[in-house]
């Protein structure tokens, strides 16, 4: 399937053909850890990466190469790598940029999780970030030193609504040649395209919209495919021999992908957080229908968020759908078709009041997830973000009164009959 498809079909097409063996339409789950070589020259060239191919499920899955490469086609991007989570892909990726004492710049506005993991988990690594304001781009510049590796930032910020400038921080990322990563989960391909606005790697929690209906863990890389790793010596996995590959150079050896490459040969082969051949199949399958159900969630997210901003028990309504939203005209700019599905809100009487409003909600069902088919909600302050400070829960967008909703494709007139009634009890 050709990249120059349409998205939509794109979303139903690319990577999959029908099954040789069988004549199967859908993609089958090839559940199985290994692979026959037709002779010793060809498993010797597999293991040496001069014959593509597969060797061992650890490193590569017929069902998982489809939902890598139509993933890739959505994108835009010339390889992924798909992984067992979103945690997952993100770790894959700063292990193939970084080496011990090295640091990135991050966004200040991002998923718990991910602040978590870069804080804690890291430093047993010797990796360390800096934190930026998305608000506040010269930060960014400024934090960067000759042992900076990359820039990370989320396309939309979860869990604030924020939709973050892509295309300038690129612009600063390129000026001091290190790569741009953008997590891509919130917005989906289908609303944004980082990679056209200078994005080098996206990477997605699969778990969340891609998949889209709750049943499935898994996360990805993207390589945008246009970085020069050879311009300098900083990404010495990429650009030095391989001793473990008989001194080969995984950039000369793979060229547009050598990032992807490099995150599966190196990364995944040796840490081995490896997407099931049953959750690759189930996200395929979610993917077929994300352009119908993404712009739905956003339909009704719009109508939810207009309903909120005129509410008497709510103080504010962070959502860049909003006419008088700072973030709208980035919205305008980078996700025409909407502003996502996920956005947050105060309540008035903070924590006690969030607390007795989330458990008053019948419809929507309170857990730890977005990008459910079903309405979600959370209070952030006493979950997803509950790890962070006082002062770091505010500047991640979760204080005490933050509610946040990812809205489902569910009837909207429904969706807001429950948060009336939830509303009227807090």
């Amino acid at each position: 399937m050709s990249k120059k498809a349409n998205f939509e079909t794109l979303a139903v097409h690319a990577g999959a053909s029908p099954d040789p063996a069988t004549g199967a339409r859908i993609t089958p789950i090839y559940q199985t850890t290994a692979y026959v070589f037709k002779d010793v020259d060809q498993a010797a060239n597999r293991f040496a990466l001069t014959d593509a191919g597969n060797i061992y499920g650890r490193i590569t899955n017929p069902t998982q190469a489809v939902l890598e490469e139509r993933i890739a086609a959505l994108e835009g991007g010339s390889a992924a790598l798909a992984t067992a989570s979103g945690h997952a892909a993100e770790f894959l990726t700063f292990h193939t940029l970084m080496e011990a004492g090295d640091n990135f710049i991050a966004a200040r506005q991002l998923y718990g999780g991910s602040i978590n993991q870069f804080v804690q988990s890291f430093k047993s690594f010797d990796w360390h970030v800096r934190f930026a304001d998305v608000n506040n781009l010269p930060l960014f510049e400024k934090a960067i030193d000759s042992r900076t590796k990359a820039i990370f930032i989320e396309s939309f910020a979860n869990p604030g609504g924020i939709i973050v400038d892509i295309e300038a921080i690129a612009k600063i990322a390129h000026t001091h040649h290190i790569p741009l990563i953008v997590d891509n989960t919130m917005a989906t391909p289908y609303l944004i395209r980082p990679i056209e606005y200078g994005a080098d790697i996206v990477v997605h929690s699969l778990t969340k919209f891609l998949g889209g209906h709750g049943n499935s863990m898994g996360g990805i890389i993207v390589d945008g495919g246009q970085f020069d790793w050879k311009k300098n010596n900083k990404y010495k996995k990429i650009t030095e021999p391989r001793s473990d590959y008989g001194d080969l150079v995984i950039a000369d050896a793979a060229d547009s992908s050598a990032f992807a490459i490099a995150a599966r040969v190196l990364g995944m082969r040796d840490f081995g957080p490896t997407i099931s051949p049953f959750n690759a199949f189930l996200i395929l399958s979610g993917i077929e229908t994300l352009p119908l159900r993404m712009q739905r969630h956003c339909d009704n997210a719009n109508a939810v968020a207009h309903y909120l901003v005129n509410h008497e028990k709510v103080s504010w309504v962070s959502y860049a759908g909003l006419l008088d939203n700072k973030y709208h005209n980035l919205q305008k700019k980078y996700a025409p078709k909407g502003a996502g599905s996920v956005f947050t809100f105060g309540i008035k009487g903070g924590y006690d009041a969030a607390v007795r409003f989330v458990s008053s909600l019948k419809l929507f069902s309170l857990l730890a997830n977005i990008g459910d088919t079903r309405s979600l909600v959370i209070h952030p302050a006493s979950t997803t973000h509950r790890q962070l400070s006082d002062e770091q829960k505010i500047a991640a967008g979760a204080g005490s009164d933050v509610i946040r909703l990812s809205i489902g494709i569910e009837n909207v007139d429904d969706i807001i009959t429950d948060l009336e009634q939830a509303l009227a009890q807090s």
